[in-house]
């Protein structure tokens, strides 16, 4: 009998203690994607395999699509750094992704806006560069990846009942 009165006042205590617990991702409005597994998507400009890869993630799969998302991607690299022997020693690369959204029912523009990604890069010209190319493939991930996110939140704050281009 005493175990049961025990056991029960051990489940109210930690009934009580946990009843103040708040839960950090509280607002669901933060985390939702609005145009997942609504969206087609589009690339044209630089071919960028990792861009690919990661749309996927960030505008999901549908047959019966609502949005149409084009993402023009323009790169620019410059030498940052020269040796004497005119070896690159280290690239700064710059990319441009050019967002248009757009509803396909009415052709409505959504939003248009532009947000670059940059890094930079040193290339190893002796050898083997194996773990170079690695290395600069992640850095492209990472961009896109950085993008795509700034372009979602940029989309959450956007009223995409709302044409841009309405007179």
């Amino acid at each position: 009998m005493i175990i049961k009165k025990l056991f029960l006042f051990f489940v109210l205590l930690n009934l009580i203690a946990c009843s103040q617990i708040s839960f950090v991702y509280s607002d669901s409005k933060n985390l939702v994607n609005p145009i997942y597994n609504k969206a087609a998507y589009k690339f044209s400009g630089t071919d960028i395999a990792a861009a690919y890869r990661y749309a996927a993630r960030y505008f999901g799969n549908t047959s019966n699509p609502t949005f149409y998302v084009k993402i023009k991607i323009e790169e620019e690299t410059s030498k940052r750094s020269v040796q004497s022997n005119q070896a690159v020693s280290k690239l700064d690369y710059q990319l441009t992704f050019i967002y248009s959204l757009s509803r396909l029912e009415t052709e409505c523009s959504i939003l248009e806006t532009d947000i670059v990604s940059k890094f930079s890069y040193v290339p190893k010209s002796s050898g083997y560069n194996f773990g170079s190319d690695q290395s600069l493939q992640k850095l492209y991930e990472l961009a896109v990846k950085s993008n795509l996110t700034q372009f979602i939140d940029t989309i959450k704050q956007e009223n995409l009942n709302t044409c841009k281009n309405e007179n």
